[in-house]
């Protein structure tokens, strides 16, 4: 698209090819397209070549392979700065993998520039939707400001897919415009997977990811740091049971220690509600990506952010490049901060219990709850707990008995994902338990 739309700026021809399109089973294919691709672009001066995933027919080349293999690679670089004159064709290539060009390829004279293309930012990101909507009949209702916002860490593509997703929503629908119901159907499917309106979950088993779910939700607004909820759900979607999903109110691109403090807590908060409502006894396996994600996150703020007081700067390298007495100290750091982020989560769970019942019992009837009935939901539960009213701790059967809980245990779990998109959008939910657990 952005090739694209240079040409389009420029007002030049437009020639297009994927990398994976020169290379046949016959020798000297690939080679007669690069030249056949060159040829017709001299005669439509000035124009703009675009070859996409250019490592297809530019990566490195190995001695050992065989001649013909390395043709097509040979009369690219031969196109690009031979004998025969360029003029007036600018050569744009697109690799997910730089790293693996040849360096013949990229030496000055040929492919010297590089340009990182991020991902959109929100005003992009609303500038691509508004793009796109135009090719589909849109209600007024729409803000696609709103939409951009809930959208972080999305590509063009990505964002392509979300309006292609919510115009065949209204077509099923019998929708004559794509609502804002639409896309925020969308959105969730790209973000918390497809729902499994097929899964038989047993009425405890809800119970159960009630409260996990409830807990997620509960520890992350009461941390401060926490990125905002975006919503709650307990209908089974891909392999999770259900999700708690946050998003930020702005673009990141770095986190501080605050916020890594209340990834940690809100990772454990679905574990240590579990813990706090049926015993630990009852635990389930449903805290294992929690787990794994708040583990992988402990570990980087100790060995590679240098956020542990205890640790410090030193801890970077690898564990083999380690000693015995820093790999202690590490695990020994890694554990203080998952059994503090169990404690921290624990704790705004006995202080907010009845909010926890409250959030829990809605999800049961509802199965979905957005940030504002979140709130709404919360606000009203205060507004009785402060008037003295009685609330009703048992939304489920009188056969479940609510148990104090039991001391907490050291929980290992947790990951930081550095791609825009892992980064910015953060769900934590009750998994299905893993094979070989």
């Amino acid at each position: 698209m952005l090739a694209r739309a240079i040409a389009g700026e420029a007002g030049v021809p437009f020639f297009y090819a994927s990398g994976s399109e020169f290379e046949e089973v016959f020798v000297g294919v690939g080679s007669r397209r690069i030249r056949d691709l060159f040829a017709a672009a001299r005669k439509n001066t000035p124009c703009i070549i675009f070859i996409d995933e250019i490592d297809a027919i530019g990566g490195k080349r190995n001695p050992k392979d065989y001649h013909y293999a390395n043709m097509t690679l040979n009369q690219l670089l031969v196109e690009l700065d031979g004998f025969k004159q360029n003029e007036g064709i600018i050569v744009l290539g697109a690799t997910n993998f730089p790293e693996s060009l040849d360096k013949a390829l990229v030496r000055p004279g040929r492919f010297d520039r590089r340009t990182v293309v991020p991902n959109p930012d929100i005003e992009g990101r609303r500038q691509i939707l508004e793009s796109y909507m135009a090719k589909v009949a849109r209600s007024d209702e729409i803000d696609l400001k709103v939409i951009a916002r809930g959208t972080p860490g999305f590509s063009g593509a990505d964002l392509a897919n979300l309006v292609n997703i919510a115009a065949l929503k209204a077509a099923m629908d019998g929708a004559k415009a794509v609502g804002l119901a639409h896309l925020e159907y969308a959105k969730d499917k790209i973000l918390m997977g497809s729902e499994r309106k097929s899964a038989v979950i047993t009425e405890k088993s809800k119970q159960i990811t009630a409260y996990h779910e409830s807990g997620h939700a509960l520890v992350s607004l009461y941390s401060e740091g926490a990125m905002p909820i975006h919503k709650a759900t307990i209908v089974p979607r891909g392999s999770s049971l259900g999700m708690v999903v946050q998003l930020p109110e702005h673009d990141k691109h770095k986190e501080s220690r605050k916020e890594m403090l209340a990834v940690l807590a809100i990772c454990m908060g679905g574990r240590a509600a579990e813990q706090f409502i049926f015993g630990e006894d009852e635990v389930t396996t449903g805290a294992y990506s929690d787990l794994k994600t708040a583990t992988d996150v402990a570990y980087s703020m100790v060995t590679e952010y240098g956020m542990s007081r205890v640790v410090g700067f030193g801890a970077g390298g690898t564990l083999e490049s380690m000693s015995m007495e820093t790999r202690l100290l590490i695990e020994t750091e890694v554990k203080h901060l998952l059994v503090t982020a169990q404690e921290r989560a624990m704790d705004i769970l006995r202080t907010h219990q009845d909010e926890l019942h409250v959030l829990a019992k809605a999800l049961l009837e509802r199965e979905t709850l957005t940030a504002k009935e979140i709130k709404d939901l919360l606000a009203q539960a205060k507004s009785t707990s402060s008037m003295g009213s009685q609330v009703n701790h048992s939304p489920v059967e009188e056969s479940v008995s609510f148990r104090s809980p039991a001391a907490a245990a050291a929980a290992a779990a947790a990951a930081v994902a550095n791609s825009a998109a892992s980064k910015a959008v953060k769900a934590t939910g009750t998994a299905q338990q893993p094979a070989g657990s």
